[in-house]
């Protein structure tokens, strides 16, 4: 099974540029390298930070620009999201029955579970007792199948300095209920606008560079996030029940491609 990930998107007003660049451009870009390269993909998730500012009117282009795409596309939210108006936007978008951006669906390779780590009291990431509490059904329900999970912030430090002050509050309390059940084999994450995969807590996990903007990769600098505007990236997951491949397309990378 073949799936797409997309993160942190930070979509403006139409005709606003973020950090010098145009997010609208750079979705549109992304979208139509999907449309050329991987049409057959079962699903793409978007894990959060849909918009910068959480504007009614950006969530509506996000509407209008999904709508491309020829796959049916989860979405979750980040830290730049405000949930009352992307649901407001998106009616139909998962929710759990608390009113949290959630899903839990079955797949080919495994029951794949999305969840809301939005905490409208500040950019770090939060999963409530009533988040934890639905996740921790969730997983006992899919005892003994394969489960990945999809969320925006990062539930482990980095090194990255001022990112890991906004990684998620309740590493602890999440990790020990994923690792209790056993069945999870992969984390998908976005928030930290890089590339990076591992591991954690023995389990494997990944996050991609944004579609707009990036965090450079510096272990010394305090205070502030170091942008960057190295290329933007999405995922293209190869799913099995062997293997969990994950290979980033670097859409903006103009790179010359030749025979060897």
């Amino acid at each position: 099974m073949k799936f797409i990930q997309i993160s942190d998107i930070h979509l403006v007003a139409p005709g606003e540029r973020l950090y010098g660049l145009d997010p609208k451009e750079r979705l549109e870009a992304c979208i139509a390298d999907i449309n050329s390269q991987h049409p057959d993909a079962a699903f793409a998730v978007i894990t959060g930070d849909l918009t910068q500012r959480g504007e009614e009117r950006a969530y509506w282009l996000l509407e209008a620009m999904l709508k491309r795409l020829p796959m049916p596309v989860h979405l979750l939210i980040g830290n730049h999201d405000d949930r009352a108006r992307f649901q407001s936007v998106f009616p139909a978008a998962a929710r759990d029955p608390n009113g949290f951006v959630q899903f839990s669906m079955e797949t080919p390779a495994g029951r794949f579970i999305g969840l809301d780590t939005n905490d409208p009291n500040g950019h770090h990431g939060t999963l409530c007792s009533k988040r934890l509490d639905w996740l921790d059904a969730r997983l006992r329900e899919a005892v003994g199948r394969p489960v990945c999970l999809f969320m925006h912030h990062a539930p482990l430090v980095v090194g990255l300095r001022e990112m890991d002050v906004i990684a998620l509050r309740e590493s602890q309390l999440f990790g020990d209920i994923v690792t209790s059940h056993g069945n999870v084999r992969h984390i998908f994450f976005g928030h930290l606008h890089r590339s990076l995969s591992g591991s954690w807590r023995g389990i494997p996990f990944s996050t991609l560079p944004g579609t707009n903007h990036q965090v450079a990769l510096d272990f010394v600098v305090e205070h502030v996030v170091p942008g960057s505007h190295e290329p933007p990236a999405y995922a293209v997951v190869l799913a099995s029940a062997e293997a969990m491949l994950v290979h980033l397309r670097n859409f903006g990378d103009r790179t010359a491609t030749f025979n060897l």
